[in-house]
């Protein structure tokens, strides 16, 4: 039986022999590591760091973008009975140093010499650091290049070639295996303690309710310091998957077709904006393709619902699907590479209205949900159940309550041991013996789980109306004018939006309505492209109650960055963060409104 990670790592090596068991991206194409490969480099990587002094317990930080070497640096330190701690590439130099101090790691593994910049900035302060390790090609001066370690390991796996796997399977599912710094939308990052065995549990019950086999092609582009990301990893390697990594979120597109995966797991920001990029296109043609468009998408929808809801599916409906997906569907298709079996979507809320219209286009888009503390999959939907605007049931082992102020709270084995260092925090979170989520959703009627919004977003307008603002932020993302939105409001007299514009779209409608601009920012000022802005987003919300409607906005002239903290590593937005920020103007908007009622 399988119960930890290095036995699940064992057991990948001896099953599934592969030439092409991992594949990534040097001088401009693909190159495959084998199976064999893959697993001697894990050996001899987790016995070199036992030659430099790593000790069972010892804690090791990883910071580096996604790469095999990242999985072989995870599965060596659990093999050497020691803690991995991932960092994301795009944290700024405080925060790195804040993590590993606050872990106390005693190595730090390094991807480039321009990660490594961010290390050399705060080394100093980091005094419990014994080794350092670089995968990049110049090594500095006392860090260890990765080539070295592997050197070290192979010359004590040629002496003793036993002790290995002996040191493997002296893990207990009990031991912890991780620690993982919530990306933290509010407040301090806090340790996410998880053993092996909540890593196990999960990563079984995923497999139970989802396929995945020796035959699947993944492509991995989430950041493996993501817990879905990192989890799924672990799933493709307990089911011997064929795993591509993609070079950056920026080249997925391109990645796609040269992979041609058959699965690949997202967060919903990609999802949207290939939607966005869909309708634009679909919007610049001709009028008839426009009507052959939407015609044939108004027939997946169809053809949807009836294959959802188990009703029979007539031959006329069935013809007219057949000629959709020929002469509309498999073009868009086909850009994924064309063979997905199906995408999941996980990290935060996905528009109902997305799923929809991927799953039209015969792209299963399986939504589910959890968090860094239970493993990270609380539900999930799945093709044998699976309910739009939902995510899912709950998975199998694990059990969910609703409190009575709506929070969802889960129990389970994939649950947390706890924050590191923080007993109070963990207290908290376990208070009632469950894991308190803070997301507030409700069971429907046949036990799929929908999700409201996050405990502390939800907004108390002056009138005491409650608002949950992501599901009316997810409307308007829908609309090709507006790439981001913060919905406002709390103990306001009434909901105000901070828009992020797709300001290529913005400056095109400039042009071609003769409305005169230098850059962006005067844009986001025009009284005209406000006016615009403005309908658009009453276009994207028609079936708000009048409470939830938006009664003005504030257009923002750049994107929000992750170096700014003003989104998380996730693409979550730090709502706290960025009405800070825009205090002053968001002040404006109902000083304004006090003024015009004098």
């Amino acid at each position: 039986m399988i119960e930890t990670i290095p036995q699940l790592f064992l057991n990948t090596v001896k099953s599934y022999p592969k030439d092409t068991f991992m594949m990534s991206k040097a001088a401009g194409r693909y190159e495959s590591l084998s199976t064999q490969e893959f697993g001697d480099r894990i050996q001899y990587l987790s016995l070199g760091l036992k030659e430099l002094g790593f000790q069972p317990g010892d804690k090791l930080v990883i910071l580096s973008e996604n790469r095999p070497e990242w999985v072989m640096t995870d599965l060596a330190v659990q093999c050497a009975e020691g803690v991995s701690v991932p960092i994301y590439t795009s944290l700024v130099p405080e925060q790195v140093a804040y993590i590993i101090e606050d872990c106390e790691a005693s190595f730090v593994v390094v991807s480039s010499a321009e990660l490594w910049e961010k290390i050399k900035a705060v080394k100093s302060r980091l005094k419990k650091v014994r080794r350092y390790i670089t995968l990049a090609s110049e090594t500095p001066e006392d860090v260890y290049a990765f080539a070295q370690v592997l050197h070290m390991g192979r010359e004590r796996a040629t002496n003793n070639p036993t002790i290995f796997e002996k040191e493997a399977l002296a893990v207990q599912p009990s031991d912890v295996a991780t620690i993982i710094y919530t990306s933290g939308t509010t407040g301090v990052p806090k340790g996410v303690i998880l053993t092996h065995g909540n890593f196990l549990s999960n990563i079984k019950a995923v497999a139970e309710v989802l396929y995945f086999s020796v035959e699947d092609t993944v492509l991995s582009f989430l950041p493996l310091s993501h817990v879905l990301e990192r989890m799924v990893m672990f799933t493709y390697l307990f089911k011997g998957c064929t795993i591509a990594f993609a070079e950056s979120i920026e080249t997925v597109a391109e990645n796609l077709l040269e992979v041609r995966p058959t699965i690949m797991v997202s967060v919903p920001r990609v999802f949207e904006k290939i939607y966005s990029k869909v309708i634009d296109t679909v919007l610049a043609g001709s009028a008839v393709k426009r009507r052959i468009f939407f015609w044939a998408l108004k027939v997946g929808r169809e053809h949807g619902r009836r294959v959802l809801e188990k009703e029979s599916i007539s031959r006329g409906l069935k013809f007219k699907h057949r000629l959709a997906n020929k002469i509309v569907f498999q073009k868009i298709v086909d850009k994924t590479g064309g063979r997905i079996r199906f995408f999941v979507s996980g990290g935060a809320p996905l528009s109902k209205d997305i799923a929809e219209f991927f799953y039209a286009l015969g792209l299963n888009v399986l939504e589910g949900y959890g968090l860094t503390e239970t493993s990270p999959v609380i539900s999930l939907n799945t093709f044998e159940n699976m309910r739009f605007g939902t995510v899912g049931k709950t998975i199998p082992g694990v059990q969910v309550r609703i409190a009575p102020d709506g929070e969802i709270l889960a129990r389970g084995p994939n649950i947390m041991k706890g924050y590191y260092k923080k007993e109070a925090e963990t207290r908290e979170a376990f208070e009632g013996g469950w894991f308190h989520t803070g997301d507030i959703g409700h069971l429907d009627k046949d036990g799929f789980l929908v999700i409201t919004d996050r405990k502390k977003d939800i907004i108390v307008t002056a009138g005491g109306k409650n608002i949950a603002p992501q599901p009316i932020e997810n409307l308007l993302k829908t609309n090709p004018f507006i790439s981001n939105a913060i919905v406002i409001g709390d103990r306001r007299r009434f909901l105000a939006a901070l828009v992020v514009p797709n300001f290529e779209k913005l400056e095109s409608y400039a042009k071609s309505n003769g409305i005169l601009f230098q850059g962006v920012s005067d844009l986001a000022k025009n009284p005209k492209i406000l006016a615009m802005i403005l309908a658009e987003v009453e276009r994207a919300t028609p079936s708000l109650a009048p409470f939830e409607k938006i009664k003005k906005i504030l257009i923002l002239d750049r994107e929000f960055e992750i170096e700014k903290e003003e989104i998380t590593p996730t693409l979550k937005v730090k709502r706290n963060i960025i009405e800070t920020k825009y205090k002053n103007l968001i002040d404006g908007l109902y000083t304004e409104d006090q003024e015009n009622k004098v």
